[in-house]
């Protein structure tokens, strides 16, 4: 005879770890420039133009200026992937782009970084 306990706690877990699943690791937020997409503290999330599709070109120096939005958890799907950095830490990216904030974003709302190097950094949009 089967032990009747083990569906009730399959199911259990899987509600405990349904979302976690699911969450996306960003949000979308209006800005004075439109919807862009923001993480969870309401921080403005950018692309750069030099990063190939899936792959980061923004290391170094160019990482502390521009903070990659790190994958921690959480499963990709949709238009959402994890790209691996090169030293191996892993990175949000949207439609196959690579995610940053600006260090020189200081509130949420802020989207000083649109623009920067002639045009190299824009906002992420949904």
């Amino acid at each position: 005879m089967r032990p009747l306990f083990r569906f009730p706690l399959a199911f259990g877990l899987l509600l405990l770890l349904a979302p976690l699943a699911l969450a996306a690791p960003a949000m979308v937020a209006n800005s004075g420039l439109g919807k862009v997409l923001v993480n969870a503290k309401g921080m403005t999330l950018y692309t750069f133009a030099m990063d190939a599709k899936g792959k980061s070109a923004c290391n170094g120096v160019c990482a502390e200026k521009w903070p990659p939005l790190m994958a921690t958890g959480g499963a990709a799907s949709g238009n959402w992937s994890v790209v691996t950095r090169s030293g191996g830490a892993r990175q949000w990216a949207y439609k196959g782009r690579p995610l940053y904030t600006w260090t020189g974003d200081t509130k949420p709302g802020d989207t000083t970084g649109n623009g920067f190097l002639n045009g190299a950094w824009s906002v992420a949009r949904p």
